[in-house]
């Protein structure tokens, strides 16, 4: 199949999708790493807003153990999002009170299929992916290799978001198992004040666009200024 056949879900991002033929891939993995405040939680959420707007189903898996409310609390200061998705149209599920008790790779696997069975998302995040890392017992790169293997299998895009460690560009493990990899990063402007900025460094199946692109986030969500940079 040609690149301009590749069905392809609207990323919601004003300016990313001009990047890469149109969308993300579908079904495809997609990972959306950065350093802490760069938006990769925002990213994730304007996502799924896309898929609600839509009428497609989304999952959003949390790691870190964070109450309904907050999520709530936090994402209300969107203009992008609606709190009546949430528990329709956008799935809300907590697996770190899940993690903390079990820590088998298959486990947790199986733990993620069954939401995944019982709702059927078109969209699914998972954010963030990389404390699982810290957590479960036996090989972590198998855990993610099987991970993006069944989320592909359930025919969805899923964006997995990454942590990234001082001195780190992208978390490598988790790199090589997913299909695009989207980093997002914060750095002086010549004028000298601290811009966000959005690069996607592969895509597969996308003749995409390269190089930092300036990110504007604010209220209403993320706007790519294509070129700018």
């Amino acid at each position: 199949m040609a690149a301009q056949d590749l069905i392809r879900l609207k990323s919601g991002i004003p300016g990313m999708d001009d990047m890469m033929e149109g969308g993300f891939p579908f079904p495809s993995t997609i990972l959306v790493a950065g350093g802490a405040g760069t938006g990769k939680t925002s990213l994730a959420l304007q996502f799924l807003a896309k898929g609600a707007q839509e009428g497609e189903q989304g999952i959003f898996f949390t790691t870190l153990s964070e109450p309904t409310q907050w999520m709530l609390r936090f994402a209300s200061r969107y203009g992008f999002l609606k709190r009546d998705w949430f528990g329709r149209q956008i799935k809300y599920i907590d697996l770190g009170p899940f993690l903390m008790d079990n820590t088998q790779p298959s486990r947790i696997l199986e733990h993620i299929e069954e939401q995944i069975a019982e709702h059927m998302p078109q969209r699914i995040v998972i954010d963030p992916l990389t404390v699982v890392g810290e957590m479960i017992q036996g090989s972590y790169r198998t855990f993610l290799y099987d991970l993006a293997t069944r989320l592909k299998n359930w025919q969805a895009v899923s964006v997995l978001t990454g942590e990234v460690l001082p001195g780190q560009a992208y978390p490598v493990e988790l790199s090589y198992v997913v299909d695009t990899l989207v980093l997002l990063s914060t750095d002086l402007s010549p004028e000298g004040t601290r811009r966000k900025y959005l690069e996607i460094l592969k895509m597969r199946g996308t003749n995409h666009a390269t190089g930092k692109n300036l990110v504007d986030l604010s209220a209403k969500g993320f706007v790519v200024q294509v070129g700018l940079r």
